[in-house]
């Protein structure tokens, strides 16, 4: 216990940190950063990034990767659309495709972590396999980018609900969700399952269904990210979420969980994920070519893989 609360806390204060200095060089770069439209337009680019780090945390967290959770977005995204054109476009058709692509995300999750938690296939290379299926039935359910969704769906999403943006209810509502897991007995159990699986089993663990359980919340998130971007694009697209593999493992590793698994939080990776999206605000408005963005996300990642080796071999 005494490894994960002093090892986790100070890289939490790190992303908070450096997301306070990111903020302030954008205001320098953007003078019109604080506006209220301004503000509610960056959330909305960094909120689907968010969603899948909270869910990508708990499957690190415990000892793995999930690759698939783009795949999983765009897989959700076309089903979600198809479902409420196929049924009309109305309030009913509207919430049976909202119901029915959360399960889609649920399902592919649970199908991961069959693969991983049961079948013992090595999570990295099980996730790209099954990444690359459901992108595959992603192009087979909608071959191309189309099929719009009502206004009422956009027009929620991007608009206000009691005065308050949609956007940063559904963040609250998030970051309420993890802060109750945070309290639960279950991301113990994930990070006894990460630190030391041997010992973890050892004590009586079920580390199967608590593997299974974080691969579903990966899954469950990936799926909430789905709606967002199909909420800001109003149409579905089955390329849609490419980047968010990497973009997630990134937010979770600035955020202070370590790959080797057994440290960290999801608070973290939500502050990871600001941190990603203000990196590319500061790169864009000062002029520097997109691809130093793609380029910071990829030293982060080789970065967290050098160290978790560097951990596995103490």
């Amino acid at each position: 216990m005494k490894r994960v609360f002093t090892s986790e806390r100070p890289a939490w204060l790190v992303a908070f940190a450096a997301l306070v200095v990111l903020v302030l060089i954008n205001w320098s770069l953007q003078p019109s950063f604080f506006q209220g439209m301004v503000l509610h337009s960056n959330l909305t680019t960094f909120l689907p990034l968010v969603l899948v780090a909270i869910g990508q945390t708990y499957v690190i967290i415990g000892g793995d990767i999930d690759l698939s959770v783009g795949s999983i977005a765009a897989l959700v995204n076309v089903v979600t659309v198809t479902v409420i054109t196929t049924l009309g476009g109305g309030i009913g058709g509207l919430f049976a495709g909202l119901a029915v692509g959360i399960a889609v995300g649920i399902l592919c999750g649970v199908v991961n972590g069959l693969l991983i938690s049961y079948l013992r296939l090595q999570a990295m290379v099980a996730t790209f396999a099954t990444g690359i299926l459901f992108a595959a039935l992603a192009l087979r359910v909608l071959p191309q980018a189309g099929l719009s969704v009502p206004e009422a769906y956009w027009a929620t999403y991007g608009g206000f609900i009691l005065g308050i943006p949609t956007v940063l209810w559904i963040l609250i509502l998030a970051t309420a969700f993890v802060l109750f897991l945070r309290a639960r007995p279950f991301e113990s159990w994930l990070k006894a399952a990460g630190g030391n699986r041997a010992g973890a089993f050892q004590s009586g663990l079920k580390l199967e269904r608590i593997r299974l359980l974080s691969f579903a919340l990966s899954g469950l998130f990936s799926a909430f990210a789905a709606l967002c971007l199909t909420g800001e694009t109003a149409s579905g697209d089955p390329l849609l979420g490419q980047s968010l593999a990497m973009g997630s493992i990134s937010a979770v590793v600035l955020g202070g969980t370590m790959l080797a698994g057994g440290v960290g939080g999801a608070i973290g990776s939500i502050f990871g994920a600001l941190l990603l999206g203000m990196i590319g605000n500061v790169i864009f408005f000062a002029g520097l070519p997109f691809e130093y963005q793609t380029l910071v996300q990829g030293l982060i990642v080789l970065a967290a893989l050098a160290g978790g080796v560097l951990v596995a071999r103490k």
